[in-house]
């Protein structure tokens, strides 16, 4: 049986359906390639946000006992801020910071955050511990411009500046805000040793959401806390107990008063002048007004602290000793915490006959 009249395709038929194929293919091309951009649109990337901010000063230093007066331009901090949410409750904080020391560029906080509600919040990786109110403000957000040289704020172990690698948890029940965490115990006190941490906090008057606190509001709110804070590990031990209040009067004006004990049991502490004291103690106090009206672009604050620390227990060859640091600052801030400049003063009494210092100079910090 012959079938080709079936079969066969003629000559004329083959160009025809070439053609038509391409057009076919052409044009959904075109409507590939037209549908593109509308779903790229389409496409939401989470919201990421990234900031930067510097500290820098002149200071002149005069020693005691006739020693050379010491002029410097220091730049104390350069950081840069990221941060964005992978999810409504997962989050990612990543922030880096200059180390004039050695001129590196320095991871200090990398955080997975797992934040669910006011209760139940846990954060992974590297960040500040449960510790003291001075540790968990840093510099940026202090009333005072001379942080963490009076021998008795943020005396706790780190890895860079107040930082550990860690786990913590963190929540809020009514006025009291907890946290707890493991972290990496510091290497003086054997491989594998764990260090833990934890503070319990009450805010009697406004709340302060999140896990990071500030030295002060300026007036933004009305605050009374007090805070207490331990660590331990291979038996040694670290304490703290802080207050903040903050009240903005009916004039407009803000008076802040802050204070700190601390104890450094062989854990932490600045191991006095030649880093030898393992055991330390002491306490601060801190006063500052904001006056109401503008002057210029800003306003202007008032502040003095006065400290007072004790080293005992050291290996080295020097007795144990008392400092204290008394600090005046008159700063003008433009935007709070965003751009301000301090005027200060600061002075440094060591007993035993160990040297004295002074020291006056200008800071300025910007953030964006």
């Amino acid at each position: 049986m012959n079938n080709s009249s079936n079969t066969q395709v003629t000559n004329s038929d083959k160009p025809a359906g070439h053609l038509a194929t391409l057009a076919l293919g052409a044009l959904a091309c075109v409507s590939a390639l037209l549908s593109t951009p509308a779903k790229a649109a389409d496409i939401k990337l989470p919201p990421v946000s990234v900031g930067a901010g510097i500290r820098t000063q002149f200071e002149s230093t005069n020693p005691s006992g006739g020693g050379n007066t010491i002029n410097d331009f220091n730049l104390n901090n350069a950081r840069i801020y990221l941060g964005g949410s992978v999810t409504e409750n997962i989050k990612l904080m990543f922030n880096t910071d200059y180390s004039s020391a050695s001129s590196d560029l320095q991871v200090i906080d990398a955080v997975a955050r797992f934040e669910f509600s006011d209760q139940f919040n846990i954060w992974a990786g590297r960040f500040l511990p449960p510790s003291d109110r001075a540790n968990l403000y840093g510099p940026f957000y202090a009333s005072n411009w001379n942080v963490y040289e009076d021998g008795v704020q943020d005396g706790y172990p780190f890895i860079v500046q107040g930082r550990q690698n860690g786990l913590a948890y963190f929540g809020t029940f009514g006025i009291a805000k907890v946290s707890f965490g493991l972290f990496d115990a510091p290497g003086t006190l054997g491989e594998g040793e764990v260090l833990t941490s934890g503070r319990v906090q009450l805010n009697f008057w406004d709340a302060e959401p999140g896990y990071y606190l500030n030295g002060t509001y300026y007036g933004e709110k009305d605050l009374l806390s007090v805070g207490l804070a331990g660590q331990t590990s291979a038996g040694q031990h670290a304490y703290t107990l802080d207050a903040l209040l903050e009240k903005k009067l009916p004039n407009g004006g803000v008076v802040t008063l802050e204070g700190e004990l601390s104890r450094y049991d062989e854990l932490g502490g600045y191991g006095g002048i030649d880093g030898t004291y393992i055991d330390s103690n002491g306490w601060y106090a801190l006063g500052a007004y904001l006056f109401p009206q503008k002057l210029g672009i800003g306003k202007v604050q008032l502040l003095g602290k006065y400290g007072a620390a004790r080293f005992n227990d050291t290996s080295g060859p020097l007795p144990e000793y008392e400092q204290t640091t008394l600090e005046f600052n008159v700063n003008y801030l433009i935007k709070t915490f965003d751009a301000r400049l301090s005027l200060f003063f600061k002075s440094t009494e060591l007993d035993a006959a160990l040297p004295d210092t002074t020291q006056i100079g200008l800071g300025l910090q910007l953030q964006i």
